[in-house]
This record gives structure tokens, C-alpha cells and sequence, in this order.
């Protein structure tokens, strides 16, 4: 993997691959480059895919304290690194955070998100302060585990399913990255989607969500489609939060090659 430095000097790693227009993919919770890999392979043949490890994970530094701030810095340097023009797909509270850096003023045309997971409303917003507070007790008392294991239920994982996991190799990298959970906890904040602050991303942005998702997380999509100025939504058919990279992949296509080519001629 290749190396940049963020503005704060953490060395953010990343990889590309591909050939065409750029585009940066951006992992959700306890993601790395290589859980995008399949994802980037099927774009790869149409774009300059550019995968990275977020602040804390994988090959990427963790210096200093994390924040919001700095996980839109270390963006905004992968951004950099992909060269004029770069497109951003974020997965999950990964879209958070590429909303999040284009409100901030990365430079970016055109956005694609996979259902950031906001929970408007007073019983989701009561419902994520709950979930703040026990992963921030979990990881103060050194439970990373707990921490993986609240996640994991979080995203549907059956408790039979998460003991399993913990059986398997993998689950040592899990536990690992387990205090990043906290960086993505802030990126979502109270859980509401900040209409205000989105209101100065200036990208078009397609929202994606899943049409086997709950009803609470379609219709937090269909809200954070109505507060950005460029928006648009679309569902897909027969998927869910953890959507199929090759049921997604053409989408995305789609949107950025079309946009992209559209963008260039008005140019």
C-alpha cells in the first residue's frame, strides 16, 4: 500500500488500482482497504479506485486524538492523492463521513452514499444516546470484545452468530480496531440528520439505501436525500445494510461514469 501524510502528519494508507476517472471508496465501521476490495475490483475496469485504512486501522497511523476534523483531513489527503476531479462513494457511517468532508468544502462534484446510519426521531435519537453511552463504557473499561459484540448486534448479528465469530482469526482483528467504533460513533453525532450543515454540500449526491432495510433506516435515507441541495435517492431492490458489491457496483457506474461524462462536456 501506498502512503500519504494527513495534516496532522498521521501516514494514511491507501491503495489504487484501475484506470479512468478517480474515485475514492470509504469503509464504514471496523472497515479497512481490503474489506472494499471486492467492490473496488468491479469498478476498477471503469475508474481509478483509490481504497484506504482509516485513522486507527490496518496500515494507517493513530497518532493524537481522534476527531471529526481529522478523519475529514485524512480524506481530504486520499482525496488528494486521487488526483483532480475524484468521486466519493461512503459506505455506512463511512458515507457520514464524506458528507462530513464535503460540508467542510473537500473539493468534490459529484457523492454517493449506502445508507449513513442516522436515526432521526425522538426514539432513535434516545436510542443512540444509549448506545453512545454503553460503547464509550465498554471501551473505557477495556472491553473490546463488548464493544465489537454491541456493533455487531447493532448491524443485525445474531448473538449466536457474533460467538462464532469470535472462534474464527478474524476476530483478533476485530477487537484491534474496536476503538475507531468511537470515531464513528461521533461521526453520526446525537443521530439526527444535520440538515443545517448539509445544506453547504455543494456535490451531487445519490443516497442509496436497501429496499429489505428497516423502515426507520429507508426513511433516514429518504430524509438526508431531502436536506442536500444536489440530492437525489434511489432504493435497490432486494438488498439490505450490508449490500452486494456486484448489485451496487453498476450503480455506481452508472451514476459517476454518466455524471462524470456530463460534468467534462459542460466543462
Amino acid at each position: 500500500m501506498d502512503r500519504i501524510l494527513s495534516a496532522d502528519g498521521t501516514p494514511i494508507a491507501y491503495r489504487r488500482q484501475g484506470e479512468g476517472p478517480p474515485l475514492v471508496l470509504v469503509g464504514g465501521a471496523l472497515s479497512t482497504a481490503a474489506a472494499e476490495a471486492p467492490l473496488a475490483a468491479l469498478l476498477a475496469p471503469r475508474f481509478t479506485v483509490l481504497t484506504y485504512d482509516r485513522r486507527g486501522r490496518g496500515a494507517s497511523g493513530a497518532a493524537g486524538r481522534c476527531t471529526v476534523a481529522r478523519e475529514v483531513e485524512d480524506l481530504a489527503a486520499v482525496v488528494g492523492a486521487a488526483g483532480a476531479g475524484a468521486a466519493v462513494f461512503g459506505m455506512s457511517s463511512g458515507g457520514a463521513l464524506a458528507l462530513e468532508a464535503a460540508a467542510a468544502g473537500l473539493p468534490v462534484e459529484l457523492l454517493a452514499v449506502y445508507e449513513p446510519p442516522y436515526t432521526p426521531g425522538a426514539s432513535g435519537l434516545l436510542f443512540k444516546a444509549r448506545c453512545t453511552a454503553r460503547l464509550h463504557r465498554l471501551l473505557a473499561a477495556g472491553d473490546r470484545a463488548g464493544a465489537v459484540e454491541l456493533f455487531l448486534s447493532l448491524t443485525g448479528v445474531a448473538a449466536e452468530t457474533a460467538a462464532l465469530m469470535r472462534r474464527t482469526p478474524a476476530w483478533a482483528e476485530l477487537e484491534a480496531m474496536a476503538h475507531t467504533l468511537a470515531y464513528d460513533d461521533a461521526l453520526l453525532g446525537d443521530g439526527s440528520v444535520p440538515a443545517g450543515r448539509f445544506g453547504a454540500v455543494a456535490a451531487r449526491t445519490l443516497v442509496i439505501c436497501g429496499g429489505f432495510s428497516s423502515a426507520p433506516a429507508r426513511a433516514a435515507t429518504r430524509t438526508l436525500a431531502e436536506a442536500l441541495p444536489r440530492g437525489r435517492h434511489r432504493t435497490l431492490t432486494g438488498q439490505m445494510r450490508e449490500v452486494a458489491p456486484q448489485v451496487i457496483a453498476p450503480v455506481l457506474t452508472d451514476f459517476f461514469a454518466r455524471d462524470v461524462y456530463a460534468y467534462r462536456q459542460a466543462s
